[in-house]
């Protein structure tokens, strides 16, 4: 299997390659963000653009960023190239795209990749399921290393998502109730609270609360390193292989749908 990887000399694009190479799989180059200083893992064939990407490769996991998630699903799409998409932070025209492309080429996307994660999300549904919007507010709160530019996370966003999804309703219906400043008024039943956290150099930390007059119930996951959203990514790339067309998530990957 020949893996290619989108931005190969960033912080993620560094793990996915040396994940690449301890799963047996052939790395068959990777891409340089434009206008990055970056240098890339010595010894690693780098492509010149991501067409020449996706034409020497048999997938290719992209963790670069929001703007470039619709090019490449656009360019897998066209060259039959399965695709991993990690990149948060999609508006949904974005994520729109990414499903029509979806259409004609098999593509994993999701907010996140480390397992752990994805058994919360799993987790959060069947909670939302069983405690009644009417008495147990939810609220998500996340923190991330103070370089990360969208705020609430694509994880925290996930989060929001299952509990909608296990009250029978979508986030936008539930409505998100997000950055509270000032005089903000009573909060409003059925919605769901984010807050987003900035500062130090923190991977990840998402806890999802459930909080009744009589009792609050409270799930965190922490994430240490990064590590775990490549060996994640690799793992996505090995299933995908052979499927057909369509747009999956790390839910399918892990058997959990």
């Amino acid at each position: 299997m020949r893996i290619g990887i989108a931005g190969i000399a960033g912080r993620m694009g560094r793990l996915l390659a040396e994940e690449v190479q301890a799963a047996g799989a052939i790395l068959s180059g990777g891409t340089l963000r434009p206008g990055s200083r970056a240098e890339p893992p010595a010894g690693l064939p780098i492509q010149p653009d991501a067409a020449a990407l996706f034409a020497a490769s048999d997938i290719v996991i992209d963790f670069t960023h929001a703007e470039e998630a619709v090019p490449h699903a656009e360019l897998a799409a066209r060259s039959a190239t399965p695709l991993v998409l990690g990149s948060s932070g999609l508006s949904a025209a974005q994520e729109r795209a990414v499903a029509e492309a979806a259409q004609l080429v098999p593509v994993v996307h999701a907010a996140n990749f480390a397992p752990g994660v994805n058994l919360v999300l799993a987790l959060a549904e069947k909670l939302a399921a069983a405690l009644p919007a009417e008495a147990y507010d939810a609220e998500i709160v996340e923190m991330h290393h103070r370089q990360k530019v969208d705020a609430p996370s694509g994880t925290a966003l996930a989060m929001g998502r299952a509990v909608a999804a296990g009250r029978g309703t979508t986030l936008e219906a539930a409505g998100m109730e997000s950055g509270r400043d000032g005089h903000t008024g009573a909060r409003r039943t059925g919605s769901i609270g984010f807050a987003a956290l900035r500062g130090g150099q923190v991977v990840g930390e998402h806890t999802l609360l459930f909080a009744a007059a009589t009792e609050h119930i409270a799930i965190t996951h922490r994430s240490f390193d990064r590590r775990s959203y490549a060996v994640g990514a690799v793992r996505a790339a090995q299933w995908i292989i052979g499927r057909r067309p369509g747009l999956y998530s790390m839910m399918d990957v892990l058997g959990m749908r």
